[in-house]
């Protein structure tokens, strides 16, 4: 069902086959989950970003916890393009519907382009390959084994999974995981696409800030 996004995701251009349709209105119909608890050991920093959707005034927020451990030089990285501002002005540029968004191509901030999807900050890092693909994991793009057979990563495009996908284990650096907002990421996943699934609204990074972790109260015995 998804093989073209597999396929796509060993390299840093995705390419699928969407008929082109128009947007509907964006007005969100987004139910905030709330914090949820990481799967696994994550820092004493998150990273929160904003995000606005089409024509809405009010960014949406989600939270990602940041695998220091299992993945340094990626976490350091994003800390280091997030304090730069980066990201800021990117737009989401490929979005498959419940299963994956990605973002992080500076190409993306003029719109969809032949280029879509190739961009980064000019460098790569090594690989970091640790943690799984669960639903929330937040995991850099790279190029097919092909010309990259030690699977560096991008320095800076990364996807989320909408669901787990075991299939891409072992073939990525999974370098965080959503803990608050995924239903946000859920809702650009099902907005419409060109025939590149590029959204068709801007869906654009508004900011995104490195914070310190506020842990979740204990609950009360």
């Amino acid at each position: 069902m998804h093989k073209a996004v597999l396929t796509s995701l060993a390299a840093v251009f995705l390419i699928s086959a969407c008929a082109h349709h128009e947007p509907a209105p964006s007005k969100l119909p987004i139910a905030p989950a709330g914090p949820t608890k990481p799967s696994f050991p994550i820092g004493p920093d998150v990273a929160v970003m904003l995000i606005k959707i089409g024509r809405e005034k009010q960014p949406q927020r989600v939270v990602i916890g940041l695998y220091d451990d299992a993945a340094p030089l990626a976490t350091a990285n994003l800390k280091k393009l997030a304090h730069r501002k980066f990201y800021n002005g990117m737009r989401f540029h490929r979005v498959f519907e419940h299963y994956l968004v990605q973002t992080g191509d500076p190409h993306s901030r003029y719109g969809d382009r032949d280029i879509s999807g190739t961009g980064g900050p000019g460098y790569t890092l090594p690989a970091e390959i640790k943690r799984n693909h669960i639903r929330g994991a937040v995991a850099a793009a790279r190029l097919d084994d092909k010309v990259n057979p030690t699977r560096e990563s991008n320095g800076s495009q990364f996807y989320v999974c909408l669901q787990p996908m075991p299939q891409l284990d072992g073939k990525y650096t999974v370098f965080g995981e959503v803990i608050e907002g995924i239903e946000v990421l859920d809702y650009i996943s099902g907005r419409p696409t060109n025939s590149n699934d590029f959204p068709l609204e801007k869906i654009v990074i508004t900011s995104i800030k490195i914070e310190p972790r506020i842990a979740a109260p204990a609950a009360v015995r």
